[in-house]
């Protein structure tokens, strides 16, 4: 793995409130692998849970027809100015993933959606939304895969990002259940971060981790077959 579009050197002007997600390494680490797919103007981009908007507000500035989707008043928010403060422009839904887009499809859709494993109920509000996804992390994951067919045009593509702690195995398998080739195309390792470490017990008891000091990042891409 280099180095290029994994360092958070300058780069677009980003506003991000409470309680909506920062970009961080997956991000960067999803938008090298968008990067590649020859995003133009001929291109209908949807980014599924886009949080701060920034994925989204690259995908526009690489000449796509981009269309934004989150659950949360704030990431819309987020997303709509971080579009101005860039001079791109997107089209903002609020809506639960691919809801929000009846009836479209698209030739690239992304996605960051929440996959931290965490006990107890998903949270409704507070900062935990952005990330926490259920006890195996996959509550949106599996959603996503079992969606993306709907929504992809016969040549279109599906990138997520999630850590290996939600099984990457596992989401192949049900991407190839949707009816999806998939493989993985990029990957990162980093160290556990502060939500992580502060659960690392309750992790260790649900046999989600080994060594408990690393987590894989893992891009999918998938396409019909």
């Amino acid at each position: 793995m280099t180095a290029e579009a994994l360092t958070a050197g300058p780069g677009p002007r980003c506003w991000v409130p409470p309680g909506v997600y920062r970009p961080q390494t997956d991000t960067r680490l999803l938008g090298r692998a968008m990067r590649r797919e020859g995003v133009g103007p001929e291109t209908d981009v949807l980014d599924l849970g886009a949080g701060s908007g920034m994925l989204a507000v690259e995908a526009a500035r690489l000449g796509g027809r981009v269309t934004a989707v989150d659950i949360s008043w704030r990431a819309v928010a987020a997303t709509w100015l971080n579009a101005v403060l860039n001079g791109q422009t997107l089209r903002v839904r609020h809506g639960d993933l691919a809801t929000a887009v009846p009836d479209r499809r698209f030739d690239l859709v992304i996605s960051n959606p929440p996959y931290v494993p965490a006990p107890g109920p998903l949270p409704t509000r507070g900062p935990a939304r952005a990330w926490d996804a259920g006890t195996n992390g996959r509550l949106l994951i599996d959603r996503i895969c079992d969606t993306a067919p709907a929504v992809l045009r016969p040549t279109g593509t599906l990138l997520m990002v999630h850590s290996h702690l939600c099984g990457t195995g596992t989401t192949l398998t049900r991407l190839a259940e949707a009816g999806l080739r998939a493989e993985v195309v990029d990957r990162a390792r980093l160290p556990f971060g502060r939500v992580l470490r502060s659960r690392l017990a309750w992790l260790r008891e649900q046999g989600l981790t080994a060594d408990g000091t690393t987590e894989e990042l893992v891009v999918i891409r998938a396409q019909p077959i």
